[in-house]
């Protein structure tokens, strides 16, 4: 299955929900995370947007936005 060219329009008189946009996730310095991959961590630097590096103990990674499998605890 291949992914259509174009994003789908929402009509505002269709009777089906509209979906829902997160907005993006935020981290500090200092902030700890969890991921889905690499377990805990803290965040060591932020680059506004793009990407954050995380120390997980005994690595160190650098998570790109838009951060699916990373959450703060």
């Amino acid at each position: 299955m291949t992914k259509p060219s174009a994003p789908k329009r929402y009509l505002p008189t269709s009777p089906f929900k509209t979906p829902v946009t997160l907005p993006p996730k935020q981290f500090a310095v200092g902030d700890q995370v969890t991921h889905d991959v690499h377990g805990l961590g803290r965040v060591t630097g932020i680059e506004d947007g793009i990407a954050v590096s995380v120390d997980f103990g005994s690595t160190q990674q650098r998570i790109l936005s838009p951060y699916a499998k990373m959450s703060k605890l």
